[in-house]
This record gives C-alpha cells, structure tokens and sequence, in this order.
C-alpha cells in the first residue's frame, strides 16, 4: 500500500477487471469495430409490468449508426434508437441496477454471456466467452458475409427454425432451407405470432398443464396452415402434446396442407375442409382467427366461447357490419365526415364492442398491434384469456356499457351480441 510513494519501490499490478467491465469492453469494441450482430437482456426482475427483455442491434440512421433498443412486452414491443454515445451508460443503467440478470452479446466472430451475480454484498458476476456457434441467422443468411445487418430494423426471432422440412412445402424457404426473401415479412408475422400464443398460454395457465394432456387447438381460415404448422411445432418442441386443426373453406388449400402433414408425420395435425358457421364445436384450449373477414371474426368468436377456449385469438378484417349503421353523434361530426375518419372508427367501435362481449363473457381481453404496419396493414390482434374469476355484477355493468356505446353511435345489431344473447337463458 502507497508503494508508489517510495522511491525505488516496486509498482503494484493494477487490478484485475471485473466480469462486468470485461463485458461492457467487449461491447465497445464490437460497437466500435461495427461487429455487433446483436444483444440480448434477459431475466429481467424490475418493476416495470409486462416486460420479458430487451432486444439491441446496430441500425443506421440518416448514415450515423445507432443502437435499436426493442423493449419487448408480453402483448407489445417499444422500439427507441439511440447515438452511439450514448449507449454505453444506457446499457449499463439497465445491468447494474439488476433490472436484467442475463446478457448475451453475439458478435460476428464470439458469443459472451454475462450473469450478474451478488453475494455477501460483493458482486461476484460471472462471463463466459466463446466462438460464436450460430453464424447463420434465422432467414438463413451468413451474418458475417451479410453487409447490410445494420440496415434491418426488427430483432430476428428464434422461436421457429426454417430447418423444419414442412416450411419447403408451404412455399416458404427453398431446397436448402433458406428463407425466400419474398417470405421475409410473413416469416416475421408467424414468429410474433407465436410469441404472442406462448405468452397467452401461459396467461391461462395452460403451460403448467401435465405435457401428456393434450393442447387442443382450432386455426379458422387457416389459408395455407403457416400459422397451423407453427403453433404445432412450437408445442410440440416444448414437449407438449399437440392437437391442432385448422379449418378452411378452399379444398385445394385443405389437400396441400394434410399432404405435407402426413409427408412429415406431424401426429396430431390435421386440415378440415369447413366454415365456422357450422363447424361442429369440440373441447378446444385456443381458438384462433386471423384475417376472418367481416362477422366471420364473431362467428369464429362465439364458436372458441361455445368450445369453452381458455384463449381466443383473433386479428380481425373488412368490418362492414357496423359502418353503415353508425350515425354520425352532433359533437363528432365534423371529424366524422370525412370517410377515412368514419372506417377507422367504425373499425374502433367494431373490435372495441368485441372486446366488451368477450369481457362479460368472463375473459381478460386486451387489443393491441401484433407487428409492425411496415409488414402487413392488417396487425390488430385481439386477444381474449378466460379469467378464473369475475366478480358480481361485472357483466351486467360490461352489457350497459355496451349498450350505451351502441345508442351513441345509432348501432342497431352487432352479430357478436346477437350470437351470445341467443345463448342466454330468458330472464
């Protein structure tokens, strides 16, 4: 100790680095030197609600790179870019204050993970660093040979592989398992998706059923079964077992999709050839709907409330019901007479009434945009967990709002309601 101070003494080592500075050194080299692929905050423990993780990657903006942040929730992702400059008290705000206990840096050429750990008070985080083990991303190109990495604006996500066989069938990744670049934005829709169904599951608390009992799954207007195929690899990875049906109108449609079924041996997937107006119902965990068109959206809805779903999942489409019946209210008039204004709201008011209906139903119901509008214009999802208890009274309170929603805007039917009140026992 002060060794520095006596002449001719000996200069003390300088202390070794700690895991954490170790960590955050080799972020502002991989910054620096533009070899950051991405970085991943797992584990997350603060207050926020909601929050899994936080996903960062290089992005350029206006030609200066930037650091994306997508602080990715259980329904919803927020996205913030931010200067280079400020990145690194940032990233350390996040870690040091154990909002996040797991970071994994992926570069081009390594892989670190850093564990923060305490004990006694003393931090005693641990790193590990290796060779990175999966230079290929998920669209099956070469991150290291892929110059315009930067350019791209959304997390890659690794809840599918584009290995699976069936992905060729359906038209989506070539011989050679490489995603066709045509794909690319559906291929984005289908990994959301999925992480959206994961995380519903888990809300109804199905995840922690016994992995023998059987995850029954109904997909209407399945098209071409991407979404069909993927819930049932997703709950078949996760050692469940899985039945899943989609339904579909088009036979053509209906036939490529069991042919691939049974070329790959998928036990417990199948394709029916019917419409959700008369579809037989059947105990059911998840219903799903995307892209229903118009009432079918509430068909599909009451058939997940007749099968008894524990989740129900639409992103609805064309709402042609309630538009023509909307009167305009005195006060909004002058904002409503502008015809773009009036589809928005009858589209508002449409799913706006369906999550009510499914709220006094006895389900959490949430609606929200599932993926970015740069993928598809049709990324409303609504999204329906049935809750384990509701109070007294709750309905009848929802049904009054409902009903004064409707005589605001001169709504006279709305097919939803209709299909559940006929249901209802007479007073």
């Amino acid at each position: 100790m002060f060794t520095d101070l006596i002449p001719g003494a000996a200069p003390q080592p300088a202390p070794e680095p700690t895991a954490r500075e170790r960590f955050f050194r080799l972020i502002d080299t991989a910054l620096a030197a533009r070899q950051l692929v991405r970085l991943t905050l797992g584990r997350y423990r603060g207050p926020e609600a909601g929050l899994e993780k936080v996903l960062a990657r290089p992005v350029l903006l206006r030609g200066e790179p930037h650091l994306q942040l997508v602080w990715r929730h259980a329904t919803r992702d927020i996205t913030k870019n931010h200067p280079l400059a400020e990145v690194p008290a940032l990233l350390d705000g996040l870690i040091a204050t154990g909002a996040f206990e797991n970071a994994h840096l992926h570069t081009r050429t390594q892989e670190a993970q850093f564990t923060v750990k305490t004990k006694g008070g003393r931090d005693r985080s641990l790193l590990r660093v290796g060779r990175a083990s999966a230079p290929a991303d998920d669209e099956g190109t070469d991150a290291a040979a892929d110059t315009n990495a930067e350019e791209h604006n959304r997390e890659k996500h690794r809840l599918l592989s584009l290995e699976r066989p069936f992905w060729h069938d359906l038209g989506v990744t070539d011989a050679q398992h490489r995603l066709i670049p045509a794909m690319s934005r559906k291929w984005r829709q289908i990994n959301r998706f999925v992480e959206v169904f994961s995380s519903a599951l888990a809300d109804a608390g199905l995840g922690g059923r016994d992995p023998a009992e059987p995850v029954r799954v109904h997909d209407f207007g399945c098209g071409k079964g991407y979404l069909t195929f993927a819930v049932h690899d997703w709950l078949a990875g996760q050692g469940r077992r899985a039945e899943v049906t989609g339904v579909e109108l088009r036979q053509p449609l209906v036939d490529l999709c069991n042919a691939a079924a049974e070329r790959h041996q998928l036990g417990g997937l199948r394709f029916d050839a019917g419409d959700v107006r008369d579809y037989t119902p059947a105990g059911l965990d998840v219903m799903i709907a995307l892209h229903a068109c118009d009432i079918a959206t509430d068909y599909a809805i009451d058939y997940g409330l007749r099968a008894g779903a524990s989740v129900i999942l639409c992103s609805p489409c064309c709402h042609k019901e309630v538009r023509p019946q909307m009167t305009m209210p005195a006060l909004l008039r002058p904002v409503l007479q502008h015809g773009v204004h009036l589809g928005q709201e009858a589209e508002m008011v449409t799913d706006g009434l369906r999550a009510l209906l499914l709220d006094a139903e006895g389900y959490d119901t949430q609606v929200f945009e599932f993926i970015s509008l740069e993928h598809t214009n049709k990324n409303k999802m609504l999204l329906a967990v049935r809750r384990r208890h509701t109070p007294a009274g709750h309905a009848e309170a929802v049904r009054a709002q409902i009903a004064a929603i409707k005589d605001f805007y001169g709504i006279r039917t709305q097919a939803l309601e209709a299909l559940v009140a006929a249901r209802r026992p007479a007073a």
